[in-house]
């Protein structure tokens, strides 16, 4: 895929009879086919959504978490392009499926592009960021042993929650920000979710 002159790696996974397309957008300094997102763009393409899984600005091995949001604006452009490729490929309904510093990212494109997606799956969110001024329906998805920062906000996400039609925080029990040994729930969560939106 391309956005603003610069090529980045999308992993495009066809269901067929597939009517939603889902952009799979990861976290800090991993890649489009690691881990739980692998889990993600393949179970999701099994269950009947066409996946789209994109490679996101990764700084270098030292790189704080507080040098990310720097790289927001880029991020949220390479969800654009994402978005375009899909519509192109005659996908009326495209979806979102993030985790952790993606999904701080994925925020910036939704807030500022309130018809680019039909909703918005977003894992393990911190940062303090809540859904204020969200359009489309949220899934607010967190592990019970989450990272502090992303328990730490769970009142304040649920509560910017409330004027969203079609939106629901879950808590997976007894597992972590990465959803270690409880995937299968992660994927049933967002599949339920995705499964509601019109």
């Amino acid at each position: 895929l391309e956005s603003r002159g610069h090529k980045f790696l999308g992993i495009y996974t066809v269901a067929p009879k597939a009517t939603m397309a889902v952009i799979v957008v990861h976290g800090l300094g991993i890649h489009p086919d690691w881990g739980m997102i692998s889990t993600l763009r393949t179970q999701l393409a099994d269950q009947g959504y066409t996946t789209l899984s994109i490679q996101m600005p990764v700084l270098g091995k030292d790189a704080k978490p507080e040098a990310y949001p720097a790289t927001f604006p880029e991020g949220a452009q390479r969800i654009e392009a994402a978005v375009k490729f899909l519509h192109d490929k005659g996908y009326a309904k495209v979806a979102l499926v993030s985790h952790s510093m993606g999904s701080r990212m994925s925020r910036v494109y939704v807030a500022h592009h309130p018809n680019g997606v039909v909703a918005w799956a977003s894992l393990g969110i911190g940062g303090g960021d809540t859904y204020q001024g969200i359009k489309v329906p949220v899934l607010d998805l967190y592990g019970q042993h989450d990272l502090t920062q992303v328990l730490a906000g769970t009142k304040k996400r649920a509560l910017s929650l409330r004027g969203i039609p079609g939106s629901k925080q879950v808590r997976i029990a007894d597992t972590d920000h990465f959803f270690a040994d409880h995937e299968s729930e992660m994927v049933k969560a967002v599949k339920d979710f995705l499964d509601t939106v019109p």
